[in-house]
């Protein structure tokens, strides 16, 4: 009797022995497949980020780098934009002037046109030549008014079309002759579709000591009435007319 007990209990042993063996390997087993998936996932997300990281360094050195340089500088110089506003410009066909115009009308800043001392020609073929030659030399065309007060004006709105793929050299002339640290520079183009082309890292390197905020590239056809379009832009940088 006692070894038919001593028997059904070491049956009842094992079979807790085994029932304890089981079930610690399948936790280990879940454990494992756990570990795995976390492990398989992370190879994954690593790739994503470095997939967007090269996204952003392709991006370097282009027109869309300078976007971004622009949305950053907007952000930082959120609270800048305020004091006295001076609309600068150069226009030859009248399409910058119109937006220049609507600029003033719209923020109430002043409005100062950079007219060169040397009148360019007013025919269209004539003055391309010009212009041209003028890049190939790096002019530095003379203007033929000076700006008083340049000192109070704490926001520069500065307007040109695009020339050639690039600011037209008048207004290098004006990066030149007025210092510009400590303001806040805010352009505006005109172009045949171009755009700003470079001239917005061109503005970023001569000025480095300038917040430059998010600009304005109209075509010709809106230029020619741009009130809608200003609107917009000044309400994107936080400008309130």
């Amino acid at each position: 009797m006692v070894k038919t007990m001593t028997k059904k209990a070491l049956a009842v042993m094992a079979a807790g022995i085994l029932a304890c063996g089981l079930t610690a390997c399948q936790s280990a087993g879940t454990d494992a497949a756990q570990t795995v998936e976390t492990t398989a996932g992370q190879p994954q997300e690593s790739t994503a980020m470095a997939a967007e990281k090269t996204e952003a360094d392709t991006d370097q050195g282009t027109e869309t780098n300078g976007q971004e340089a622009q949305e950053t500088d907007s952000q930082e110089a959120e609270d800048t934009v305020s004091g006295s506003s001076l609309v600068v410009y150069f226009s030859w066909s009248g399409n910058t002037r119109n937006v220049a115009e609507e600029i003033g009308k719209q923020t109430g800043a002043d409005v100062f046109e950079l007219v060169p001392a040397t009148p360019y020609s007013e025919d269209y073929d004539t003055v391309l030549e010009e212009a041209q030659d003028e890049q190939s030399q790096k002019a530095r065309p003379e203007i033929s008014d000076v700006i008083d007060g340049f000192e109070n004006y704490d926001v520069i709105y500065l307007g040109y079309p695009n020339w050639w793929g690039d600011m037209p050299m008048i207004i290098y002339s004006f990066l030149d002759d007025y210092d510009l640290s400590g303001k806040t520079i805010i352009p505006f183009c005109t172009s045949g579709g171009s755009g700003f082309s470079g001239s917005l890292n061109t503005i970023r390197s001569l000025e480095p000591e300038a917040t430059l905020l998010e600009g304005l590239s109209l075509g010709s056809s809106q230029a020619s009435n741009p009130s809608d379009a200003v609107s917009n832009w000044l309400d994107t940088n936080g400008i309130e007319p």
